[in-house]
């Protein structure tokens, strides 16, 4: 692919104009959609919600930490990766732990806002994955933005599904199950994206990059 910011192994490394401006537009969606959605979870008392609204807020800062470094050294980029993976490690755990702390409260969330919230926050990620379809593999810091862009599709849907669930139940055990699916899966990402950073930072630099 001519001009596509591959390096000499053949590994898209974000340099393209047209990377750059599609992270500007998910930046965006990202950052209004955390403000959104952390609204209506504390709204409706959701943990689904909140979750995924801490996945906006990951999602805002990975997006922003892989245009900072786009064509800096392969260290600074893998190295930015390694940050993003321990940070979604983190977030993951968060939500595990005040999913437990939620289970004691036993308080049932609102279902309806929980749905509408939902259906909003699955369109907003919809856009944001058909953008970045085109550029879902690459080095470990295009590679963090793909994985965190899948975690809000899937998540999304979860909530939605969580939303039905507490409608269907009264109860809040589907909204506590959806968060701790969530989390694991942040957690799942989190390895992946520290895997990859750690072998690019092991590996020996490009004849290129050493002259």
């Amino acid at each position: 692919m001519t001009g596509c910011g591959c390096g000499q192994g053949g590994t898209f490394e974000g340099l393209s104009d047209g990377y750059r401006r599609v992270l500007i537009a998910v930046i965006a969606v990202n950052a209004a959609m955390f403000v959104i959605e952390m609204g209506a979870g504390a709204f409706a008392g959701s943990q689904a919600l909140k979750a995924d609204a801490l996945d906006f807020l990951g999602d805002t800062a990975t997006y922003a930490l892989t245009l900072a470094v786009i064509g800096k050294p392969a260290g600074w980029r893998a190295s930015a990766a390694l940050v993003k993976g321990v940070s979604l490690a983190m977030m993951g755990l968060w939500v595990l732990g005040h999913t437990a702390y939620q289970v004691l409260v036993l308080g049932v969330p609102q279902a309806t806002v929980m749905g509408a919230v939902g259906a909003l926050a699955l369109a907003a990620n919809a856009f944001s994955v058909l953008l970045l379809l085109p550029y879902r593999s690459g080095d470990a810091n295009v590679r963090s933005v793909w994985l965190c862009s899948r975690n809000d599709a899937i998540g999304n849907v979860a909530v939605i599904a969580a939303a039905g669930g507490v409608w269907a139940t009264g109860a809040a055990w589907p909204d506590l199950a959806v968060a701790g699916v969530m989390a694991s899966l942040f957690l799942w990402s989190a390895v992946q994206i520290i895997r990859q950073a750690g072998a690019e930072l092991r590996a020996p630099p490009s004849p290129a990059a050493a002259e």
